[in-house]
């Protein structure tokens, strides 16, 4: 019996968390004088803001000697162009010397680069393509 005494009415030591006796709640006893919920700790949520990715445009470069052809099969395939505007941004890149196949994320971007020149490489066509910060 003693020794359920000494259980039940030891007292608790100090928690080393100073929010732990917020999860004690209603066990702990009220001192003298203080009205429920006094002393009660607010907890402030901060949001924060996510940063938009930087955008990179992916160019292709006019060549001589890449056939109109392969451009535009270049287009459908890696950048999912339909004819029409596949054709219109080769004859771009066929007037101006530069055309801009879409815009993307860094690492999409590069990939994107990565698979045109591989592709174009196992073709033997020297088509450029590259990459710049929007």
């Amino acid at each position: 019996m003693a020794r359920l005494a000494r259980f039940f009415f030891a007292p608790r030591a100090a928690a080393a968390d100073p929010a732990a006796h917020v999860a004690a709640g209603s066990r702990e006893p009220r001192r003298g004088g203080e009205t429920p919920g006094a002393g009660a700790a607010v907890i402030t949520r901060t949001r924060t803001q996510t940063k938009r990715p930087n955008m990179y445009r992916v160019l292709l470069l006019n060549d001589d000697y890449t056939p109109m052809e392969f451009v535009i099969a270049i287009l459908q395939a890696f950048f999912n162009k339909n004819p029409e505007e596949a054709t219109q941004i080769m004859l771009h890149v066929h007037n101006n010397g530069v055309g801009e196949c879409g815009v993307y994320t860094y690492e999409i971007a590069e990939t994107k680069v990565a698979q045109v020149m591989d592709h174009a490489r196992k073709n033997q066509h020297p088509l450029q393509c590259i990459m710049e910060k929007k």
